[in-house]
């Protein structure tokens, strides 16, 4: 009889809610339970940001596809367009081709270098992505051991004495489980975005070297000149 009365009083003084349990956790339960909300906290804040970036990058390369000018467009399309205004007027002496292949590479380098500028945190997405659940298992397992523990000690298997224990273990499953989701599917999603973004960059600066070289080559001598490059004059008559 008073083992009974001993574990009702215990029943009633155990917070069944998923904050009075989080509250009568183990230190250790506690300790995994705020690494894993701020992980969370912190995924979300990159989530938000990187959704913001990444229109910011498919407006620029919309911008970039509309323009072969430097002087037409601001932020990262100016800037892109201008590393390959520089790279064309380099003093190489090679063909068109060449010019051309070395147009692109600049184009595609400063492009390359502004989507790395949005791919950073994603790293931490994917840190979280793939880490949470076994985080969240660690404290599941420490859970369990916690519940088994109180069996051992007070010498009883009724749920007053199981269920704190494992309701704690799958608290922690789960809050590790809501951290990775969003991570993985955030990951997964903005990386997707980039590759495309970065596909029709490279579509439009293959225009653009087009462009650039083309009209290089087709300058007047005047202009190229001005430009200071070799240009030889044409004369007359049949060649010795």
């Amino acid at each position: 009889m008073e083992v009974e009365q001993e574990i009702a009083v215990a029943a009633a003084a155990h917070d069944y809610s998923v904050w009075g349990l989080l509250m009568q956790a183990d230190p250790v339960v506690k300790g995994v339970i705020l690494l894993l909300v701020l992980a969370s906290v912190a995924c979300w804040a990159i989530i938000f940001e990187k959704i913001v970036r990444v229109n910011w990058l498919k407006g620029g390369i919309r911008r970039l596809a509309k323009t072969r000018s430097s002087a037409d467009k601001g932020g990262f399309p100016r800037k892109v367009l201008e590393a390959g205004e520089a790279e064309l007027q380099a003093d190489f002496d090679d063909t068109p081709i060449e010019r051309r292949y070395r147009v692109e590479t600049a184009l595609r380098h400063a492009l390359k270098t502004q989507i790395q500028k949005v791919e950073v945190g994603l790293p931490f997405l994917a840190t979280v992505g793939s880490a949470a659940p076994f985080v969240g298992l660690f404290g599941t397992v420490w859970g369990i051991v916690n519940s088994f523990t109180a069996i051992a000690t007070q010498k009883d298997t009724s749920l007053a004495v199981v269920a704190p224990g494992i309701a704690e273990a799958l608290i922690v499953t789960a809050i590790g489980l809501a951290a990775a989701i969003p991570a993985v599917v955030a990951y997964n999603q903005i990386s997707v975005a980039l590759g495309r973004a970065f596909a029709k960059g490279n579509d439009a600066i293959i225009e653009i070297a087009r462009d650039l070289t083309e009209d290089e080559t087709e300058a007047t001598p005047q202009s190229r000149r001005a430009r200071g490059d070799n240009v030889e004059p044409l004369r007359a008559g049949k060649p010795s």
